[in-house]
Protein backbone atom coordinates (compact mmCIF):
# COMPACT_ATOMS: atom_id res chain seq x y z
CA UNK A 1 0.00 0.00 0.00
CA UNK A 2 1.42 3.58 -0.82
CA UNK A 3 1.52 6.26 1.67
CA UNK A 4 0.52 9.73 0.63
CA UNK A 5 1.84 12.92 3.23
CA UNK A 6 1.18 16.02 2.54
CA UNK A 7 1.71 18.77 5.09
CA UNK A 8 1.05 22.50 4.65
CA UNK A 9 1.84 25.72 6.62
CA UNK A 10 -0.69 28.22 7.71
CA UNK A 11 -0.89 31.39 9.84
CA UNK A 12 -4.56 31.29 10.52
CA UNK A 13 -4.56 29.85 13.84
CA UNK A 14 -5.94 26.47 15.01
CA UNK A 15 -9.79 28.00 14.88
CA UNK A 16 -9.22 29.81 11.49
CA UNK A 17 -7.87 26.98 10.20
CA UNK A 18 -10.52 24.60 11.18
CA UNK A 19 -12.97 27.06 9.93
CA UNK A 20 -11.84 26.95 6.09
CA UNK A 21 -11.33 22.94 6.45
CA UNK A 22 -14.84 22.77 4.73
CA UNK A 23 -13.49 24.01 1.11
CA UNK A 24 -11.48 21.08 1.42
CA UNK A 25 -13.25 18.47 2.52
CA UNK A 26 -16.24 19.80 -0.15
CA UNK A 27 -13.30 18.62 -3.00
CA UNK A 28 -12.97 15.47 -1.21
CA UNK A 29 -16.71 14.62 -1.49
CA UNK A 30 -16.74 15.11 -4.78
CA UNK A 31 -14.36 11.58 -4.81
CA UNK A 32 -16.76 9.91 -2.22
CA UNK A 33 -14.43 10.36 0.85
CA UNK A 34 -15.18 11.87 3.61
CA UNK A 35 -14.15 13.33 7.29
CA UNK A 36 -15.14 12.13 10.35
CA UNK A 37 -13.67 15.31 12.47
CA UNK A 38 -13.42 14.35 16.63
CA UNK A 39 -11.91 17.86 17.86
CA UNK A 40 -8.90 19.27 15.40
CA UNK A 41 -8.36 15.74 13.77
CA UNK A 42 -10.42 13.52 11.19
CA UNK A 43 -10.13 10.06 10.19
CA UNK A 44 -10.52 10.42 6.31
CA UNK A 45 -12.95 7.34 4.88
CA UNK A 46 -13.53 6.27 1.64
CA UNK A 47 -13.10 3.20 -0.91
CA UNK A 48 -9.75 1.79 -0.99
CA UNK A 49 -8.36 4.72 0.85
CA UNK A 50 -8.42 5.64 4.44
CA UNK A 51 -5.91 8.04 6.94
CA UNK A 52 -5.44 11.24 8.92
CA UNK A 53 -6.34 15.01 9.20
CA UNK A 54 -4.68 16.81 11.96
CA UNK A 55 -4.52 20.41 12.45
CA UNK A 56 -2.47 22.38 14.16
CA UNK A 57 -1.89 26.46 15.21
CA UNK A 58 0.89 26.61 12.36
CA UNK A 59 -0.06 23.42 9.96
CA UNK A 60 -2.26 20.94 8.51
CA UNK A 61 -0.89 17.57 7.93
CA UNK A 62 -2.94 15.02 5.54
CA UNK A 63 -1.97 11.40 5.49
CA UNK A 64 -3.36 8.94 3.31
CA UNK A 65 -2.98 5.24 3.02
CA UNK A 66 -4.00 3.88 -0.91
CA UNK A 67 -5.57 0.74 -0.63
CA UNK A 68 -5.62 -1.90 -2.81
CA UNK A 69 -8.99 -0.68 -4.55
CA UNK A 70 -7.20 2.30 -5.14
CA UNK A 71 -4.34 0.42 -6.84
CA UNK A 72 -6.47 -1.46 -8.81
CA UNK A 73 -8.82 1.92 -9.85
CA UNK A 74 -4.97 3.10 -10.99
CA UNK A 75 -4.55 6.20 -8.58
CA UNK A 76 -1.25 7.44 -9.07
CA UNK A 77 0.27 8.67 -5.14
CA UNK A 78 2.35 11.35 -7.00
CA UNK A 79 -0.15 12.94 -8.70
CA UNK A 80 -2.71 12.39 -5.73
CA UNK A 81 -0.01 14.26 -3.60
CA UNK A 82 0.25 17.08 -5.70
CA UNK A 83 -3.56 17.12 -5.84
CA UNK A 84 -4.35 17.29 -1.97
CA UNK A 85 -1.45 20.18 -1.78
CA UNK A 86 -2.89 22.24 -4.29
CA UNK A 87 -6.47 21.89 -2.90
CA UNK A 88 -5.39 22.43 0.80
CA UNK A 89 -3.21 25.46 0.01
CA UNK A 90 -6.21 27.22 -1.70
CA UNK A 91 -8.73 26.29 1.30
CA UNK A 92 -6.55 27.91 3.54
CA UNK A 93 -5.30 30.53 1.11
CA UNK A 94 -5.62 33.89 2.69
Amino acid sequence: MAQVKVQQTHTLGSDGAMARMGKFEEVLTKYRVKLDWAGNRAQIKGLGVGGVVAVTDTEVRVTVELGFAAKLAGVDPDKLQASISKRLAEALAT
